[in-house]
């Protein structure tokens, strides 16, 4: 424990130092546009040191593999539905939904609807299943009936995948809020949030950030209210006159870019109705799927209906996020608009041509200066940067806790890994996972980061939610379908991803119009391969092992259903 507080004393001075040596010096190319705003590093600072302290408090509670995981099952419902919203809400969200709602007008509502429809799936098919059945991670439940080396080491993959595509997005928001803030160097910025975002979760594990989610998500529900309110203010709460404002403004800057009046007036008014980000009905199709079925595959989401205490508790943690999220998620779309009225309007918020200071994905920070002045900002900044790094450590977690339950202990140990070993594993893959999300942060800089996420849902619909749908509902599931059909998703998912032309043009430079795959999500194709594969190598197997599998589904069926047997063992 005096080692514990001493590192992260030490964090706190080299931070202190840090915060210092940068609002002191000269901006590394950010800082002639963005001046030091004393008020917002000095909130943004109080609330890092403020986290730090409820890390150290947890690591004093965090002595087994079961509270580092789960926080040993102890979060009420509601604990757990505003930590959930707080996991759910991330930089994607309030970041980037706000910027594309900015950009695209309406269009940026399928982040919102695609993001929320997700929620009835797990509330019905999920979330009881998933608390009676598994223990850790949610290998725990696929693997229920299944020979456990196959289907543990794809559980653990496809998290990882998963993980790494999320983080990305994550590590891109955080590491351009604080260069605006603090008038960085983008890729120092990002080196900082993976340092602290190791540190959340190498001391405090689940209870760290549990409470970190928890506080995030009420700071952000206020502050995204507040922000949303006092833009309806302005137009005497009238959705319309915001509306109205919005095609006015939008047609003005179409004019200003030398448009013609009938296309600046088309300009305007197309920010009021679909077509401007999907473009073609298999894409809003494919990339619809992504975000409704990637939802009930995401490992970070998943684990957290294993740190409550029955599966009543779990139902009760669903309806409370669902409802957060819902009313947040509204509040986005006011926000984006807001930020058209607000924000494209004012040269302070702009560099030299015309675009906004920090790119896109800063319109709500910068709203937040415009509606609450530098209080406000810094209010925002830090609620903002929370929101990351809590994300960032819930994803660190569930990525940790694949390594060394389902592969360290399980695979390689045969289930007699001892706690105090299984807890080192995860505390250094958490270390490895942090360099690799620094490095795909610094390498994907200038993507909008709700369309990153949006990839990791598609992997997360094609790989993670196959295997677990049809391992809990199909009787004639086999390990042998699970793991082949499930490889095939997670494959064909990040290939075509790759192939796309928002990673093969967009992030690897190739020219325009040389993507192999025309589509902006992969999900319609990758997840059907994935449901495909599992029930085709399924019905093919006629093993000893696929017997076993079958025969293994009543009692399956019994627990998930029931909970008994689910207060202590795992399933095997």
């Amino acid at each position: 424990m005096k080692d514990t507080t001493r590192q992260i004393v030490t964090l706190l001075a080299l931070f202190g130092v840090s915060a210092f040596a940068w609002g002191a010096g000269a901006d590394l190319g950010q800082a002639e546009k963005q001046p030091t705003n004393w008020v917002a590093i000095g909130m943004f600072g109080a609330f890092v040191v403020f986290t730090l302290f409820v890390t150290k408090w947890a690591a004093s509670k965090t002595k087994s593999a079961a509270d580092f995981y789960t926080a040993g099952g102890g979060i009420t419902g509601f604990q757990n539905g505003l930590a959930i919203a707080g996991d759910y809400m991330s930089a994607a969200s309030f970041l980037g939904i706000s910027a594309a709602v900015m950009a695209s007008g309406f269009d940026g509502l399928i982040y919102s609807i695609g993001f929320l429809v997700g929620w009835p799936i797990i509330t019905f098919l999920m979330a009881e299943r998933l608390r009676n059945l598994g223990k850790f991670t949610f290998a725990d439940v696929a693997a229920f009936r299944f020979e456990q080396t196959p289907i543990r080491i794809f559980a653990a993959s496809g998290t990882l995948v998963v993980v790494a595509f999320y983080l990305i997005a994550q590590m891109v928001g955080a590491g351009q809020l604080i260069k605006l803030l603090f008038g960085l160097e983008y890729y120092i910025a990002v080196i900082i949030v993976g340092a602290l975002m190791m540190v959340y979760v190498l001391f405090g594990g689940m209870t760290a950030t549990t409470w970190v989610q928890i506080i995030k998500a009420c700071l952000l529900l206020g502050g995204a209210s507040f922000m949303a309110l006092s833009v309806l203010w302005k137009f005497g709460f009238s959705p319309e006159a915001m509306f109205a404002s919005a095609v006015q403004i939008k047609t003005d800057l179409a004019l200003k870019d030398g448009k013609i009046a009938e296309v600046a007036a088309a300009a305007g008014q197309s920010i009021m109705g679909p077509g401007n980000f999907v473009k073609d009905p298999i894409s809003a199709i494919s990339f619809g799927m992504a975000l409704m079925f990637g939802t009930a595959g995401l490992p970070h989401i998943l684990m957290r209906f294993f740190t409550v205490p029955s599966a009543k508790e779990a139902r009760k943690s669903v309806m409370w996020a669902t409802g957060w999220i819902g009313y947040f998620y509204l509040l986005t779309f006011i926000i984006g608009f807001g930020a058209i009225t607000y924000v494209l309007t004012n040269p302070t918020f702009l560099d030299p041509n015309g675009g906004l200071i920090g790119g896109n994905n800063m319109a709500a920070v910068h709203l937040a200066n415009a509606v609450g002045g530098n209080v406000f900002l810094g209010f925002i900044s830090a609620v903002a940067f929370a929101t990351i790094l809590a994300v960032v450590a819930g994803l660190t977690l569930s990525g940790a806790s694949a390594v060394s339950h389902d592969i360290y202990s399980t695979v390689i140990k045969k289930g007699k890994a001892n706690s105090a070993d299984e807890l080192r594993i995860s505390r250094i893959t958490t270390i490895g996972l942090g360099i690799l999300a620094v490095t795909l942060g610094i390498l994907f800089e200038k993507q909008n980061i709700a369309f990153m996420v949006s990839l990791a849902f598609a992997i997360a619909a094609s790989a993670n939610f196959p295997v677990l749908f049809m391992s809990v509902l199909w009787k004639d599931c086999t390990t042998r379908g699970a793991v082949i059909g499930g490889f095939l998703g997670l494959i064909s998912s990040v290939a075509l991803t790759v192939v796309s032309p928002s990673v093969w043009e967009a992030t690897l430079g190739n020219p325009k119009g040389s993507a192999l795959f025309p589509y902006t999500s992969p999900a319609l194709f990758s997840m059907t391969i994935g449901f495909v594969g599992i029930w085709l190598f399924s019905v093919m197997d006629k093993s000893a092992r696929a017997k076993k599998d079958r025969d293994g589904f009543l009692a399956q069926q019994v627990r998930s259903e029931t909970g008994i047997g689910a207060s202590g063992a795992s399933g095997h």
